[in-house]
């Protein structure tokens, strides 16, 4: 009876303690909480409106909904404009702060930059991609960012014969004769195809090849283990619930394949001819692995950012006669000739098309990133939300650059329109307002190459056709990816100039 009474007596002790620890700490928290949000002078957020704010699995129910329609993004825009520019809610029990608010991506991106961190990326990209630019921090990120920003200098980026090539496989799938076809497959060709010459000295010749080829095989795999990753990170530290042996499987080809290229270049059998990133890559690194990362992680960048925005650039044009006709006009300035990088640059309306087609259909129209720390958001508190909040350590920031894209104050009240025009007036200082290759430390070190590449493009093709003309009557809706693209593709009809 006694030990029964000694037992019971100790396991009440213990439970004491641990109620008294608990609450010790939670209280310790509250207080360490309170006692910041006085410092820095922040006022309770604009909440979005939900069910409960425990779990949130009804807001988790409502994500999916969204991306099963295709309307993530307009849903955003929605959010910003009838909630507040920065809101918060509690999915799957993560905090959840929504912003497309200029200055808090300023300081999310840039002002306190070390703040935040990319959380759980390297977990659900990192099967395909490893550890690399796009998937690291801290050091590792500095390492990478080190290993490969001078392979973008301006003679790599102004180097256009090569890309002549491309253009030209391209240019032969193109009917000219006002038959359908669809630009979006035709674009992630020609991309994969001189990112790979870019990357490794050869291409995959993924343009005019069909099932059975290498590139090809290569290719779905890319495709496939890409938007499995999407579907990864909607799920976010949940992502280990998905089971998909195909995701695995389509990661291993995509390895193989670029590793044949790796080993051949360390043995020292690489093909002499033009500049390409892993013979520069080799120089200063002989690990494999990262190798195999480094390439990857450029890759997928190259790619995808790039086709994305040509078959966004097309899709407009096609609407928009009168943009084509006045984009042609100053085409047709060249004479026919082939643009050099200098004469691209010189192009004005040209690039008001590029800024504006970045304007409505960033190719990366999403972002986050996780607290390390508890830190501050300049806006989204108090009634107006232009005052600071307190953002807790582990919270998920949510960045819609779509949503910011079409806020009026920024833009003016046609900043739903796609108007060129808008970008030749002096008078537009968007600043962080227009986001289209992130922005602070980590921007996008091609950017530079993909506007090139995407503008050398255009050129060519308006040299060839003279007209184009839409071939759905569909709504753009979103399909989700590393980057995105039209759910229903690019479909157009183009006639040759004679």
């Amino acid at each position: 009876m006694l030990s029964i009474l000694e037992t019971k007596s100790a396991l009440l002790l213990i439970t004491s303690l641990s109620i008294l620890t608990i609450g010790y700490f939670r209280v310790s928290r509250y207080l360490e909480i309170r006692n910041f949000k006085k410092l820095h002078n922040c006022q309770p957020p604009i909440r979005a409106p939900q069910s409960e704010r425990i779990i949130g699995l009804s807001a988790f129910l409502k994500v999916l909904a969204f991306r099963r329609d295709h309307v993530s993004l307009e849903q955003t825009l929605k959010k910003g404009l009838e909630i507040g520019r920065t809101n918060t809610a509690v999915i799957l029990g993560q905090n959840i702060v929504f912003t497309c608010d200029p200055e808090n991506l300023k300081t999310v991106l840039a002002t306190n930059f070390l703040d935040y961190g990319l959380g759980p990326r390297v977990h659900f990209m990192g099967p395909l991609l490893g550890e690399g630019i796009f998937t690291s921090d801290d050091v590792a990120w500095h390492h990478s960012r080190d290993l490969i920003r001078p392979c973008f200098t301006r003679t790599q980026i102004a180097d256009l014969e090569a890309l002549e090539n491309h253009v030209q496989a391209l240019i032969s799938c193109l009917p000219p004769n006002g038959t359908t076809v669809d630009l979006q497959p035709l674009f992630y060709n020609f991309t994969i195809d001189s990112a790979t010459e870019f990357l490794v000295g050869q291409s995959v010749g993924c343009q005019g090849s069909g099932p059975g080829s290498a590139g090809w095989e290569f290719s779905q795999a890319l495709d496939y283990a890409e938007a499995a990753i999407e579907k990864r990170n909607a799920l976010g530290k949940h992502a280990w619930l998905l089971r998909d042996p195909k995701f695995h499987e389509s990661c291993k080809i995509v390895h193989r394949f670029t590793e044949n290229f790796i080993n051949e270049t360390l043995k020292g059998n690489s093909k002499p001819g033009r500049y390409n990133l892993l013979d520069e890559l080799a120089n200063s690194c002989r690990d494999p692995i990262r190798l195999r990362n480094e390439l990857l992680n450029v890759l997928v960048a190259a790619r995808d950012t790039t086709a994305s925005l040509l078959g966004s650039i097309f899709y407009f044009l096609a609407r928009h006669p009168d943009t084509w006709d006045k984009l042609r006009v100053e085409v047709g300035e060249l004479n026919g000739r082939l643009p050099d990088y200098q004469t691209l640059k010189d192009m004005k309306y040209l690039k008001s098309v590029l800024n504006e087609t970045l304007r409505l259909i960033p190719p990366v129209p999403l972002n986050e990133r996780f607290a390390r720390k508890d830190t501050v958001l300049p806006h989204g508190g108090g009634p107006d939300g232009q005052s600071p909040i307190f953002v807790a350590k582990e919270s998920r920031v949510v960045s819609s650059v779509y949503a910011m894209h079409r806020l009026p104050e920024i833009w003016g009240n046609d900043a739903h329109l796609y108007r060129p025009e808008r970008w030749l007036d002096e008078k537009l200082r968007p600043g962080w307002g227009f986001l289209a290759f992130n922005g602070g430390p980590r921007t996008c070190l091609g950017q530079q190459k993909a506007l090139v590449e995407t503008s050398y493009t255009v050129v060519r093709l308006l040299q060839v056709f003279d007209r184009i003309e839409p071939r759905d009557n569909q709504p753009w809706l979103e399909k989700l990816a590393i980057s995105v693209t039209n759910v229903n593709g690019t479909k157009v009809a183009f006639w040759k100039a004679p």
